[in-house]
Order: C-alpha cells, then sequence, then structure tokens
C-alpha cells in the first residue's frame, strides 16, 4: 500500500509533467502562428511577383506589367492613318473610297513615320487620328526611294514623341509588342510576341498580287500584324520602336515583318534636317546573286551584285554616274563595299543606306572572275 510520501511524489511528478506538456503546447502555438504568418508573407509576396526565397521578381507578372508600360508610354504617340478617294465607276456615278494605315509621331511639330506602300495613292486625301480624339490633315512630305518607308507632315504642336531604340540589340525570342489600326478600323490595338528572326528578305506584294518591292534585312515576328498595322511601331518592353510593321506572310499564321529601325533612322534624320529623304546612288543596274542565279548563268561566285543591262534605254552602268567614273562596266559582280562582303544578310542596297552623298568608299568587284578594286564617289539618288 503506498505510503504517503509515495503518492505526494506521484502527484508532484504528474504536475511536472503536465508543466511541460502544457509548455510545449505553448511552443507549439506559438511556432504554428508564426510558421504560417511567415508561409502567408512568402506566397503573398510570391503571387505579387517577388520571390523571397530568391529575390528575384516572378517573370510572369514582371512581362506583364513591362507589357502594360511599355504600351502606356508608346500609345500617346501612336496614330491611325486614313486615306480617301473619290472614285467613279463605269455608269458616272462617284463613290467615296477608303483606305487604313499606322503611324508613330517623331516630332513634336508633327512629323510622322509610316510605310510608303499606306500612302502610295497621289490622289487621295489623308488624314492622321492621334489617340486623344483629335485629328489633322495630313500631307505627304517624303518617300524613301530604298525602302518601305514615307514621312507625312501634321499641323500639330507640343506633340508626343515615340522614343526610338536600337534594332542591332534585339535578340532571339526577345518579347516584342506590335500596336496598329487593326483592319482599318480598330485603333491602337496591341499583339505580342517574340522576335522569330532577323535579317529576312522577301518580295512586298499588294492586295492584289502586284509586285511592291523588294525587302531586305527584316525583322521576323510572330506578334499578330493584320491588314491596317502597316507603318505602326514594333517596340521592346521599354516602350522603345526597334521595327516598322510592314508585311505578313499571306499564307501562314503570326508571321510578319517588321523594317529595323535603324534601317530608317538616316531617312528619319535627313527628313528632319533637309525635309527630304536623300539617299546615295552607285549608278548600276543589278540583281543579287544567289546559289541558283551563279549556277545557271556559270558564275564564280554565288554571293554579290550582278551588274547588267536591261536593254538599250537602260544600261548595267547609269551614263555619267559615280559607277562608270569608277571604271565598272556590265557584267562585274559587286563583291564589297569598304570590305564588307555583299551577302545574304547585306545587301547592296542595306550596305548603301548607311553612307550619304559625297561619301568616298572603296568597291571591290570581279571582272572575268579576277578580284579588282576601285573607289569612286557616291551621289543623290533623284
Amino acid at each position: 500500500m503506498p505510503t504517503q510520501n509515495s503518492n505526494i511524489k506521484e502527484i508532484k511528478k504528474t504536475k511536472k509533467f503536465n508543466q511541460i506538456y502544457l509548455l510545449i503546447l505553448i511552443v507549439a502555438i506559438i511556432g504554428g502562428a508564426v510558421g504560417g504568418a511567415v508561409g502567408a508573407g512568402i506566397m503573398n509576396k510570391r503571387f505579387s511577383g517577388v520571390d523571397t526565397i530568391t529575390g528575384k521578381k516572378n517573370i510572369t507578372v514582371e512581362e506583364s506589367s513591362a507589357t502594360i508600360e511599355a504600351v502606356e508610354k508608346i500609345s500617346p504617340s501612336v496614330v491611325s492613318i486614313v486615306s480617301t478617294q473619290e472614285v467613279q465607276d463605269i455608269f458616272g456615278s462617284t463613290s467615296e473610297q477608303t483606305g487604313g494605315g499606322t503611324g508613330f509621331i517623331i516630332t513634336s511639330d508633327g512629323l510622322v513615320v509610316t510605310n510608303k506602300h499606306v500612302v502610295e495613292n497621289p490622289r487621295a486625301e489623308y488624314r492622321v487620328f492621334t489617340q486623344d480624339g483629335k485629328n489633322y490633315k495630313a500631307k505627304v512630305k517624303a518617300k524613301d526611294p530604298l525602302n518601305d518607308l514615307a514621312v507625312l507632315e501634321i499641323n500639330g504642336k507640343n506633340l508626343p514623341v515615340a522614343d526610338l531604340g536600337n534594332s542591332d540589340d534585339l535578340k532571339i525570342g526577345q518579347r516584342v509588342i506590335a500596336i496598329g489600326n487593326a483592319l482599318g478600323e480598330f485603333q491602337n490595338t496591341v499583339t505580342t510576341g517574340v522576335v522569330s528572326a532577323r535579317e529576312r528578305s522577301l518580295t512586298a506584294t499588294g492586295a492584289f498580287g502586284q509586285t511592291t518591292e523588294e525587302l531586305q534585312g527584316l525583322i521576323q515576328t510572330d506578334a499578330s500584324i493584320n491588314v491596317g498595322n502597316s507603318g505602326g511601331p514594333l517596340i521592346n518592353l521599354d516602350g522603345q520602336v526597334v521595327g516598322i510593321n510592314t508585311a505578313v506572310a499571306a499564307s501562314a499564321e503570326n508571321i510578319g515583318f517588321a523594317i529595323p529601325i535603324n534601317d530608317a533612322k538616316t531617312a528619319i534624320d535627313s527628313v528632319v534636317k533637309t525635309g527630304k529623304i536623300i539617299r546615295p546612288m552607285l549608278g548600276v543596274r543589278y540583281f543579287p546573286l544567289t546559289r541558283d542565279l551563279a549556277k545557271y548563268n556559270s558564275l564564280p561566285v554565288d554571293y554579290g551584285a550582278y551588274l547588267y543591262s536591261e536593254g538599250p534605254g537602260a544600261p548595267a552602268i547609269v551614263p555619267g554616274g559615280p559607277a562608270e567614273k569608277a571604271g565598272l562596266r556590265a557584267n562585274d559582280i559587286i563583291i564589297a563595299i569598304d570590305n564588307q562582303a555583299i551577302d545574304d544578310n547585306h545587301s547592296l542596297k542595306r550596305i548603301l543606306q548607311n553612307y550619304s552623298p559625297g561619301d568616298k568608299v572603296e568597291i571591290t568587284y570581279l571582272r572575268n572572275k579576277k578580284e579588282q578594286k576601285t573607289s569612286l564617289t557616291l551621289v543623290e539618288m533623284e
């Protein structure tokens, strides 16, 4: 039978155990509360775009925010261009024919860049509509003889100006945004995608299949470019213009093309300074060589610019031009200018865009399979 002293010991023992259990329970409750609060904080921060473990922003949230900010930055300078023309049918009835395109403002007093094919009709009247609801009568100030570019002029003051970026910095897979007057109806429509490729070449054709011009060095993107987007900006996530939307592949989905903004900068600078687009000229007629053309014509190289005549009224070498003065002849193949090879990524046309009339250049060419060099001074293209 237990003694009184042993009962007291058991009671003290039980009391001590209960105290320890209670202490553990309190610590567990406090620990759970703290852990829950910390966990909730981490989750909240992760969903808000910040990972407290890595210290990095959530990529999806970051890109979405950057896209919104880029669009907000560029949108005030993006304009819709509407053309109107009175046309008469065979019965003498007249109707108004309209067209649409896009552009962006490059000077606060009203110079607007767009595609040349957007304003190619000399009989049409053009109006520019800004994001704030205003509209202006526009006149075609300049057209680029080397590229699908044109500059319009409107009578404006303190207009928002687009920030021009550096298209040479673009990387394959980089996120880009296209903005334009989709279908000539939906102003400042935004689509997103990536840079799919660079240095693409294509023959641009109009709505009825007529050839408009050869385009080279283009940016390819999967950002949707619809009818009416022509002339609008392709921008990066900093809201800077890196390209000018110009064409789509008609037989495919989401294959669009833009002129790199760096190819347009010399034309833009020329208009701002002189009021027109001044381009240099060699004074030659040529076609770019390809492997098939070289093989078919038994030529020694499959790159370069082959100088050829189209007939008595269209000689390979323009009389009195720089090429004639430098001694170039029909059937010569220009393979480099200032040691820059002419190839698929660097056409003669694109290389010349980096020069101005009055610049002296060294021409490397082949004649009878022998490499030769000559120098000439570029003149202004008329």
